[in-house]
C-alpha cells in the first residue's frame, strides 16, 4: 500500500527532470511553429492542442516513453497541424511578369 502513495525519490526526480525538459521543448516547438498553433483556434486546432497536452502528460508519467519519443510525437503533431493548415488555405499561383521576357 505504501508504494501506491510513494515509491521512492527516483520516479519523482524523473518526473521533475522530464517535466522541465519536456516543457522547454514544447515551448520551443510552439514558438517555432508560430502563433497559429495556439491562436485563432478552430475544432481541428483544439484537437491538436488537447493531443499535445496528452502527449506531454504521457511523456511525464509513463516510464515506457522516452523524452526523445515525446519530442518526436510533439513535433509530428505540430508538423501535421501545419500541413493541414497549409492544405486548407488556397494557394496563390504565381503569375509570370510579361515585362521580364
Amino acid at each position: 500500500m505504501s508504494d501506491f502513495i510513494f515509491d521512492g525519490w527516483l520516479p519523482v526526480a524523473r518526473t521533475l527532470i522530464l517535466g522541465f525538459m519536456s516543457y522547454v521543448g514544447l515551448v520551443i516547438l510552439l514558438r517555432a511553429s508560430g502563433k497559429r498553433a495556439l491562436s485563432k483556434m478552430n475544432a481541428f486546432d483544439l484537437i491538436v492542442t488537447v493531443a499535445l497536452g496528452s502527449t506531454l502528460a504521457t511523456v511525464l508519467l509513463s516510464k515506457d516513453v522516452s523524452l526523445v519519443q515525446g519530442f518526436v510525437a510533439l513535433t509530428l503533431l505540430l508538423f501535421m497541424q501545419f500541413v493541414v493548415t497549409w492544405l486548407s488555405v488556397p494557394q496563390k499561383k504565381q503569375r509570370k511578369n510579361p515585362k521580364s521576357n
